[in-house]
């Protein structure tokens, strides 16, 4: 039995067939989804969801015998604990491989990577699979490494670095270890290898090449990814090194690179076919996707225009991916202002999931490659996986060096110093940090985007001070209140969709409650809390008494997406920051015009105390924008407009912009619905009723709605 090292069990990859399942599909002939997540578990046999594949190939006439690979995140009961997932065309079960990956509380299926053997797929058109919950059956034989190692097939990494010659070869690898499986089962396997870039003087200390190698049954084809990492946390003499880059194949050059930097703390990827490349699509159903709380729930009626689909297209074009390349994101990610990279999730990911347009996804998915070029990667030589806390519970890259010091044992656990060049051009930040690659995780099943999201996941725990995380707790109360924001949710996400199998589960899982113990201790059970329900710890106050509304939005929201993703101890915590966008928009002598206001005062200073009613707040804001006298002036009326120089019924902030602070607000608002806090719902219908809004079909990141 192979080493299942990110599998359920050696079980679980099943290849399912329906077995006297009948009944008829629930969601009718043009449904588009069943009951997950809004009406309780599917019965077996009845359809709760449905992808549709796509043919890329331009083909004229059907293709036979298609395989198709993606992953699928589960409502809760939807696939219950014991049963698998099953798959059928109109009417017709076809073979379905499950790699069943992580599991809900209550042991129904949460997420898993699925591969159909698709019998018949029309030239330049698609098919429809209905996927359903059905009992679990046997598994077939396993695809072997053996069945791919009797091709000619190989894939090789060539550096030439310093007058030297290094590679590694999949082949050798595969011949050597099978190494852990990815997925296995009858229609398809995949196999992770590893070993540093060697040359006829040993292996190179810092450049390691690692393959993952998917074969499908007899099929003369092989998807390959191939990654070179320099992040080796503790390596003696980190630098940045130059060479020059050949991958090939025993058929082909795939990709050549003079003069490569590769940047420390970073690694890139290049995924490709050996053999003929499928060339098909996967478009998930994306009423579905929105109601299993894996994803943000953005407006389902919301349509993206393809103006903005062609524009996403034009720019992901411009980037031409190379290794170090970052695609459409911002080489310098603390630069402010509006970005279409900053929000729940980046506008193109938005795009892709509320579209399924292949230009999208293009997009999407480069710029997730892209990620491993930022320099946020620390890699554990002795576990193979992302530096641990527990391990090295001082580890920094802030501070003094007697900051790294374990007191108790007096050992360092400082990273070693450079010796050499080891800048980069690209400038990491948990403050503006986009969500790259949680979403192309959660429908490729990709391993590669599942260990970007937990590097970048560790990178925003370990970078603090030891003392202002609490070790090896991975607090992140230190930083501003939109990296507090964005590090929550990139935490919860990695806790949420990591393997149940795989031991950084639990590290994350276990750093989740962590943080939000702090922040019981701090606001739930402290007498003294403020009362508008805003967080005031780390950089969120100023030194006049004022608060970046918006940034605290951002936290509300992400404390809502924890308890969407299935943390219910965030939930006490969302019930009290949802006091605040609720209290600015319906609260009693706080005119909700007001309620994206940039700054916000919620402190005298003076007194050193924080107001404790919105009606003090919004007379203090007002005269720190020199309003003071609209304090008497109707909400949202003709004097107030005239005065702000807006509309009737106009919030301040840019309300017409996707990234104004308007849109920051909705789904703080959203999440607050959600809460069923008094008012909530009150100041959600305040929100919408509001007189100008954006076009979020052109950038829809902040297009967050309540759940049903």
């Amino acid at each position: 039995m192979r080493n299942l090292a990110f599998s359920l069990t050696p079980t679980l990859a099943t290849l399912a067939f329906l077995a006297a399942c009948g009944g008829t599909d629930p969601a009718g002939a043009g449904g588009t989804g069943g009951t997950g997540g809004t009406g309780g578990p599917s019965p077996l046999g009845e359809t709760f969801t449905r992808v549709v594949v796509v043919d890329r190939s331009g083909a004229a006439s059907d293709r036979q015998d298609v395989r198709v690979t993606f992953a699928q995140p589960f409502a809760v009961g939807d696939v219950p604990a014991g049963a698998t997932v099953a798959a059928r065309i109109e009417g017709v079960e076809v073979p379905l491989q499950v790699d069943a990956k992580a599991t809900h509380a209550d042991g129904s299926l949460r997420h898993a990577v699925l591969t159909a053997r698709i019998p018949t797929l029309p030239g330049s058109g698609s098919t429809t699979l209905e996927l359903y919950p059905a009992e679990a059956g046997e598994n077939g034989t396993s695809v072997a490494a053996s069945d791919l190692l009797a091709t000619t097939f190989d894939a090789k990494v060539s550096v030439d670095l310093a007058g030297a010659h290094y590679e590694a070869s999949a082949r050798s690898l595969l011949e050597a270890k099978e190494g852990p499986a990815w997925l296995d089962g009858p229609l398809v396997s995949e196999w992770s290898v590893v070993a540093p870039v060697a040359g006829p003087d040993g292996a190179h200390p810092h450049l390691t090449a690692r393959f993952d190698v998917r074969a499908y049954a007899g099929k003369p084809s092989a998807f390959v990814s191939v990654t070179v990492e320099n992040d080796w946390a503790y390596e003696p003499n980190p630098q940045n090194f130059t060479y020059d880059l050949a991958i090939d194949t025993d058929e082909a050059s795939i990709s050549t690179k003079s003069g490569l930097v590769h940047l420390r703390r970073a690694r890139w990827r290049k995924a490709f076919w050996w053999g003929e490349d499928p060339k098909v699509d996967v478009q998930h159903d994306i009423p579905y996707l929105l109601s299993t709380g894996a994803v943000p729930h953005f407006d389902p009626t919301l349509v993206p225009a393809e103006a903005a689909l062609a524009n996403i297209d034009a720019q992901y074009g411009e980037k031409v991916y190379e290794p170090m390349g970052i695609g459409l994101a911002n080489p310098y990610m603390p630069a402010t202002g509006g970005r279409p990279d900053i929000g729940p999730m980046p506008g193109w990911s938005a795009m892709w999931l509320l579209s399924m347009d292949e230009r999208a996804k293009r997009a999407t998915l480069g710029t997730a490659d892209g990620a491993g070029s930022w320099p946020i990667h620390f890699r554990d030589k002795e576990t193979d996986r992302p530096v641990s806390l527990e391990d090295h519970a001082y580890m920094t890259l802030l501070g003094n060096p007697g900051d790294a010091v374990n007191p108790e044992t007096g050992v360092s656990d400082a990273f070693p110093a450079c010796a050499g060049d080891c800048t980069s051009p690209f400038d990491p930040d948990s403050a503006h940090q986009p969500s790259f690659v949680y979403l192309p995780y959660l429908l490729t099943g990709d391993r590669y985007y599942l260990e970007e999201l937990q590097f970048w996941a560790n990178f925003n725990m370990l970078q603090s001070n030891p003392g202002y995380r609490g070790q090896e707790k991975g607090l992140v109360q230190f930083d501003q209140t939109r990296g507090q924001a964005w590090s929550l949710r990139t935490l919860g996400q990695a806790a949420y969709i990591t393997p149940d199998a795989d031991p950084m589960k639990k590290y994350f899982t276990d750093r989740v409650g962590y943080n939000l113990d702090w922040y019981k201790t701090t606001y739930l059970d402290h007498p003294d809390a403020n009362a508008l329900g805003i967080i005031t710890n780390g950089y969120s106050v100023y030194d006049d008494g004022t608060v970046a509304p918006w940034m605290d939005d951002f936290f509300t929201w992400s404390v809502g997406h924890l308890v969407s993703l299935g943390f219910e101890d965030a939930r006490p915590l969302l019930d009290y920051k949802a006091k605040f966008p609720v209290g600015r928009m319906v609260g009693p002598d706080f005119c909700w015009i007001f309620a994206s206001v940039y700054h916000m005062r919620v402190k005298d200073t003076a007194q050193g105390t924080f107001y404790p009613t919105f009606a003090e707040a919004y007379k203090a804001t007002l005269a720190l924008e020199g309003q003071s006298a609209l304090e008497s002036a109707s909400c949202g009326g003709a004097e107030m407009a005239a005065a702000l120089m807006l509309q009737e019924g106009e919030m301040v902030g840019y309300s017409p912009s996707t990234e104004g602070y308007p849109s920051n607000l909705q789904p703080a608002l959203a999440a607050a619905v959600e809460s069923k806090i008094p008012g909530a719902k009150e100041a959600w219908d305040q929100f919408m009723a509001r007189s100008v809004k954006p076009d979020y079909s052109t950038e829809p990141q902040f297009a967050v709605v309540p759940r049903p």
